[in-house]
This record gives structure tokens, sequence and C-alpha cells, in this order.
């Protein structure tokens, strides 16, 4: 450190203030935001379905989006580094406010894909089996999530892919909407049906 290389006397106190210290400040606020948006959004799943197993089951799903946020952050800056040394053009993506903001605003899509499954696989199980009524609910509502869901990354699309002057300043909102979404749709489509046929609450309400 700066005091065992003699670099700062003992007596002085180091303290970061300024825009560093307002980035701590505003970094620790996004956690909180994050944490009381998944707990509003749990509570309106309750709200609405009556059930808190499917509620929880939809909820189940946001760290795999989250993740797939933080795989395509990592994706992109292994490409960028790759288009810079052909191109000499930098389009490295750090983790910034304005990227924490992406994975805020992404809790709120990825739950909208499960919640037209749930929804569906709610209006079939009394009438099949558990294990139909999932396959069933997924095949009704695969085209209209599908087509939401590439209309929605052609749209960010540009936005992460084209390079030009304040590109940099949205693009790590781009890339967290457009991997998380991705990522989250494949598994609303073959992980919440195996998810919602293993849920015994809904075997047993009718």
């Amino acid at each position: 450190s700066l005091y065992s290389k003699g670099a700062i006397a003992p007596g002085v106190r180091v303290q970061i203030s300024g825009a560093a210290d307002q980035m701590e400040k505003t970094w620790d606020d996004l956690l909180l935001y994050f944490v009381l948006a998944c707990l509003i959004c749990y509570l309106v799943l309750v709200a609405i379905f009556k059930h808190l197993g499917y509620a929880a089951l939809i909820m189940a799903l946001v760290p795999t989006a989250m993740s797939g946020g933080v795989l395509g952050l990592w994706l992109f800056n292994g490409l960028a580094s790759l288009y810079q040394a052909l191109t000499s053009i930098s389009m490295h993506q750090t983790l910034d406010m304005m990227t924490m903001l992406g994975f805020l605003i992404l809790l709120g899509v990825v739950v909208n894909n499960p919640i037209l499954i749930v929804e569906r696989f709610r209006e079939l199980r009394g009438h099949y089996a558990i294990h139909q009524a999932a396959q069933l609910a997924v095949l009704g509502r695969q085209r209209p999530i599908m087509m939401t869901t590439m209309t929605t990354l052609m749209g960010i699309a540009p936005l992460v892919l084209l390079p030009g002057a304040g590109s940099e300043i949205y693009r790590g909102i781009g890339i967290v909407l457009l991997s998380g979404l991705l990522l989250s749709t494949l598994l609303s489509l073959y992980l919440l049906p195996l998810l919602l046929s293993l849920l015994p609450a809904a075997k047993a309400q009718t």
C-alpha cells in the first residue's frame, strides 16, 4: 500500500470523495432498488395468480436472465478485443451505472413470457394431465413469445452492434437486455414447463 511504501505519512487519512464517492453511493442505491423491484414484482405476481408457487417459478427465471446479461457482456468484450485488433476501434464495455440500470430494466422484461405460459397452463390443467397441460401451454404461447422476443431483439441489436459517437453510453443497456432476454426466453420455453409439471401445489390445487 501507499502507507507501507512511505508515499503517505502515517498520520494522513485518505478518503474517496467527489465523483468516485458519488458513484459508490449510486451503486448501493441501485442494489437496493433491484431488491425492492424483485420483491414488488413477486408480490404483484402472487396477487395476479393467487398462488405462491407460480410466482416463485416465474421469479426463478430472473437470476438466469441476470447471468445471461453478465455472459453477454463477457462475450461482447471478447469480440470487441478481436474487433479492436483488426480495426483499432475500441468497443470495450465496462460495468458502469448505465449497464447496471440495464439489469434493473431486464427484471421487468423477462417475466412477461413466463406469465403467458403459466396463465395458459392454469387454463389447461383442469382438462389435461399435468405434463400434457405444460406441453400444450408452451405450444400455444410459443408463436407470440417468439414474435415479441425477436422484434425486441432486432430493435436492440443496432444499439449494440453499430459503433458511433455516443453509442458507448447506452450500449451496456442494450447488451444486457439482448443477452438476458434471449437466455430467459429459451429457458421459458424449455425449463419452465418442466418446473410446472413438478410443482406439487399445481397438482393439488383445483
